[in-house]
């Protein structure tokens, strides 16, 4: 310590102090994290939200960390990625989305069973090796360490289809592609016998009241005559499915995405090893 600060502490014990630590003290007054610059932030902000923080530093002539703690701390607005969608809906979908929303919602007003009648299902692939999620592949390192490389690669070419139709007890038919075989009405039409029979044996007190209501997606196959068909011949009942609204089917939001998350990452030897893990 300099004489200076040490005649200084003196000075400070024999007036009475006994704490060394620091005293709280109010500090500079801020001259960034004002009402005016607070009010001209959030007015650039909400006229274009694409602005990075880099762009508002050089407009408002403040420092990096100043207009970070106007955005988070003060106005409490974070930066997000747009989230995905398979595709922008035009007016005409969105309308028939809209009407099928509310056909499901009166039915479930008027039948509380409703949804434990729906047997929803769909078709998938699985690889004999698909990369992980970049979750699966993070890893602890030191503050200081070198990070981890993750080589760029993408799935293989062996793969087999799934074809699964579950409802709210569990799943009631599931079966693979076989080889050299492609879906079409033919064979989705064998699906649906298959899957009947499944019903019949399985929800039994749904076949008895014919209370069963299939969901499935858009597919020419899907939509084929012959499938039609069967399913009014055997009075089946069908919900519409909005095109391009994979977040309204539980195949695609719940049970895939759940299913596959164990088996990224790990080879599999053959075909047979593909079904057996999934």
């Amino acid at each position: 310590m300099s004489i200076t600060q040490v005649y200084n502490w003196y000075k400070f014990f024999k007036k009475g102090r006994e704490k060394v630590n620091d005293l709280p003290r109010s500090g500079r007054p801020s001259t960034s994290s004002t009402e005016e610059n607070v009010g001209k932030i959030n007015k650039m902000v909400r006229e274009n939200r694409h602005y990075s923080l880099r762009e508002i530093t050089q407009i408002m002539d403040m420092t990096h960390e100043s207009a970070r703690h106007i955005l988070v701390d003060v106005l409490g607005i974070r930066k997000v990625a747009p989230r995905f969608l398979p595709k922008d809906l035009n007016f005409l979908q969105k309308v028939n989305r809209s009407k099928v929303t509310e056909d499901m919602l009166k039915r479930i007003n008027s039948d509380p069973t409703f949804i434990e009648r729906i047997i929803t299902g769909d078709k998938t692939r699985f690889f004999e090796y698909d990369i992980q999620t970049s979750q699966q592949s993070s890893e602890w390192c030191d503050k200081n360490g070198p990070k981890s490389k993750k080589p760029c690669q993408s799935k293989s070419q062996i793969k087999v289809m799934l074809t699964v139709f579950f409802d709210i007890r569990g799943v009631v038919h599931s079966e693979f592609l076989p080889e050299g075989k492609t879906v079409n009405k033919k064979y989705y039409l064998g699906v649906m016998e298959r899957l009947i029979e499944n019903v019949r044996r399985k929800r039994p007190d749904l076949w008895r009241n014919n209370g069963c209501i299939l969901h499935y997606d858009n597919a020419p196959a899907h939509k084929a005559i012959i499938v039609n068909e069967f399913l009014n011949k055997n009075s089946t009942n069908i919900i519409e499915q909005p095109p391009y609204s994979s977040d309204v089917a539980p195949c695609d939001f719940f049970l895939f995405p759940k299913l596959k998350l164990p088996l990224r990452g790990t080879h599999f030897e053959s075909i047979e090893d593909i079904k057996t893990n999934s």
